[in-house]
């Protein structure tokens, strides 16, 4: 998700294919996991390492059961990574690390998949991260606490943008290699790529499609399934996901199309990691021809995340999945439990 204003991205106009009339559907199933977003420990980022409760919020327990019992299947927690480990190759907050195991063993305890998602886009105070090796000394340490929670996830990095393209391939194989070194050697590893990781962009020549299929799991040599590749997708003009204005009822599954293409042509498996939509029909007919995609192509499609919930939106979001009163919460719950 952008929270601030983009050059808008011409070029949805082009997109005219329906999804019942791709050629490489392979049939109708489930997609595995349906799940959300849970913002708030990423919060304030300008204030850091910033006042719990004042900047920033961890959920608790009573928030997050809703979601749970509507059947959501995998959070994302969002994190800030200086205030998990303020140095890259320094050690971990206590605080911080405190309330983050205790929002992960509450999760995985409801056997909830959890993954820790490291909400940078690719900075570190706000500067690009090009130290590569203290990338992957800090996902090593941030990775050791929950190396035997076979339910936790790691997420590399939260929509890197604006950079070399070598460099997000080479920050993606160092998390993989730190979090694999810290002893987390069955969980999954979501990569992402460059320009906001959307998957309307992902094909295009020098970018993801070109130079993010070779990932190594150490772990695991020669079997990358627990390398997943996240992507973002959302249905408004410029797929940022900050109007709640929907391009068309089918805009959502055009713009996975080329992705979906690219994943089973590279064996690849992928999640959207944020989508979400406005209260109206467009927008109702855009999730729900997304979704439906998603489950003929459940091949590679494997999870998607609804961008998001956190007590700090009060109901002020088109997009605010918190129970009771969140916009998205009334509308869209039912939606997505039609394809639970």
């Amino acid at each position: 998700m952008r929270f601030f204003s983009l050059l808008v991205a011409a070029g949805a106009a082009g997109l005219a294919l329906a999804a019942p009339h791709h050629k490489q559907q392979k049939g109708q199933g489930k997609i595995r996991y349906i799940g959300v977003n849970e913002a708030g420990p990423e919060f304030g980022e300008g204030n850091i390492p910033g006042v719990l409760g004042k900047d920033y919020i961890w959920p608790d327990a009573a928030s997050m059961q809703p979601a749970i019992d509507l059947g959501m299947a995998m959070f994302r927690i969002k994190i800030l990574m200086e205030r998990l480990i303020p140095d890259l190759r320094g050690q971990a907050d206590g605080a911080y690390l405190r309330d983050l195991t205790n929002t992960v063993n509450f999760l995985t305890g409801k056997n909830i998949q959890t993954m820790i998602s490291a909400h940078n886009y690719g900075r570190f105070n706000f500067q690009v991260i090009t130290d590569v090796e203290g990338f992957k000394m800090w996902w090593k340490t941030a990775a050791t606490p929950f190396k035997d929670n076979k339910l936790v996830w790691f997420d590399t990095n939260n929509e890197y943008k604006d950079m070399d393209q070598g460099l997000v391939v080479r920050l993606n194989q160092a998390a993989i290699d730190g979090i694999r070194e810290a002893g987390a050697v069955e969980q999954s590893i979501t990569v992402e790529g460059n320009d906001w990781t959307g998957a309307w962009k992902w094909v295009k020549q020098g970018g993801n499609s070109d130079t993010m299929g070779g990932f190594v799991d150490p772990a695991h040599p020669g079997d990358p399934s627990r390398i997943i590749y996240q992507m973002h997708q959302y249905s408004d003009g410029d797929g940022s996901g900050t109007s709640d204005q929907c391009v068309s009822g089918t805009i959502m599954a055009e713009r996975l199309m080329a992705a979906t293409d690219w994943l089973r042509k590279n064996g690849k498996k992928a999640m959207i990691g944020e989508f979400a939509g406005g209260s109206n029909p467009t927008c109702y007919d855009a999730i729900r021809g997304g979704l439906r995609y998603m489950e003929q192509n459940c091949d590679v499609w494997i999870a998607a995340l609804w961008w998001a919930k956190g007590k700090y939106w009060k109901n002020s979001k088109f997009y605010d999945f918190e129970a009771p009163d969140g916009n998205a919460w009334k509308t869209y719950g039912p939606i997505l439990k039609e394809f639970i």
